[in-house]
């Protein structure tokens, strides 16, 4: 049974009536990490795996919700939307945001179920906010863009989840496009498709099984510290907004203002804005080793300069950058501490590489990794 019709079944055995049905994509970003929260350019793309939603109005203010993956069932009225760590609360986030805004809105049953891994680095919560806010935008003819359904999913993480994650993962899973990557500007919230067209490479994540914790006070410290460094050049320039505004050429003028941990995690975000603008050139003439070659210098300085890898993430770079013939690039993806490394490797090598490296990871983690191939695909969208 496809997951699309163990979905459906489902909704139709506990609400007895015909569902809308949407898929809601995972993503990906090939490159440009921790930029996003920056006003910075990041290169992401929708995959292959997904959250499927069936979802109908219910002619009542209750929202009745049904997880397929935890096989757990939920009710929560509209007055009563609080915070929390658990998958529903994501929901009752993007709940609120239309309630915020006015829009018309009322009570709906829905069944969900998903195949993108948790904790990977491929955002599963955001796929959620998305592909629920597309529901209740099309049930209750609010005619929302898809640019504030990703404010409105990203709003949910804020406020619902406590991360104050950037807007690339919504942006992605609502605005993705099949076999393309978007080069997002973060500032002007406007992007451009770049066809990903690598003949004979694929695309392969490799699951560290370290599971990271986007809301864990790593990462807000680490934007914490982009903000203090914004704030000490903007003692001398007031037209400086964010850490896209600063530059590479006046890097060393930043120096001066923080600490040196500051000025390190400042420089890595700074470096890698102009790296994703040069990676996006390498994209349009097919270049992938050079792509690739990007790929990894965004890995050591996550790794040494934003001090957000692991020791696994960092076993696997290291390793990849050992079969050069095989591996054209890699490095971590997502937040960090853990999660997917995103490969490219040569298609003919996938196998035995993959071999390598689970005799290799065992050996030294006692925990073996999970290999996915991922293909790029459309955003957010009726099935």
């Amino acid at each position: 049974m496809s997951l699309e019709t163990e979905v459906r079944t489902q909704f139709l055995r506990r609400y007895h009536k015909e569902p809308l049905l949407i898929t809601a994509p995972g993503r990906i970003n090939l490159i440009g990490e921790h930029t996003d929260y920056n006003e910075g350019f990041v290169m992401p793309a929708a995959v292959d795996r997904e959250i499927i939603f069936a979802i109908g109005a219910n002619e009542s203010d209750q929202f009745n919700c049904y997880s397929i993956d935890y096989d757990t069932a939920i009710s929560f009225p509209l007055s009563e939307l609080k915070a929390g760590n658990q998958w529903f609360n994501y929901l009752m986030g993007v709940v609120a945001g239309f309630k915020h805004r006015g829009l018309n809105l009322n009570g709906v049953d829905c069944v969900l179920g998903g195949n993108i891994p948790t904790g990977a680095g491929m955002s599963s919560s955001a796929a959620l906010c998305s592909g629920f806010g597309f529901g209740l935008n099309k049930i209750f003819a609010n005619n929302q863009s898809r640019l504030e359904l990703a404010r409105i999913g990203q709003q949910a993480e804020h406020e619902f989840a406590g991360v104050r994650c950037g807007i690339m993962d919504q942006y992605a899973s609502l605005f993705g496009q099949k076999d393309s990557a978007l080069l997002l500007d973060c500032r002007s919230l406007t992007h451009a498709y770049v066809p990903v067209n690598f003949p004979d490479v694929q695309i392969v994540l490799i699951d560290t099984k370290v599971k990271h914790t986007l809301a864990s006070s790593a990462y807000n410290d680490r934007r914490a510290a982009c903000e203090e460094g914004v704030a000490a050049f903007r003692k001398t320039n007031a037209s400086i907004h964010s850490l896209r505004d600063i530059g590479m050429e006046n890097l060393e003028m930043l120096r001066q203002g923080v600490s040196p941990d500051v000025y390190t995690k400042c420089r890595f975000v700074v470096e890698e804005i102009d790296r994703t603008q040069r990676a996006a050139g390498f994209l349009k003439s097919n270049n992938v080793k050079e792509f690739g070659q990007l790929m990894f210098k965004t890995h050591w300085g996550l790794s040494q300069a934003y001090e957000v890898s692991c020791a696994e993430s960092d076993f696997l770079v290291k390793m990849a950058q050992e079969f050069p013939d095989d591996v054209l690039g890699a490095r971590q993806m997502g937040g960090g501490f853990g999660g997917c490394i995103i490969h490219l490797i040569r298609s003919e090598g996938i196998e035995k590489y993959s071999l390598k490296v689970k005799e290799k990871y065992v050996a030294t983690f006692k925990k073996e990794p999970d290999f996915y191939s991922i293909a790029l695909k459309e955003g957010v969208h009726l099935n």
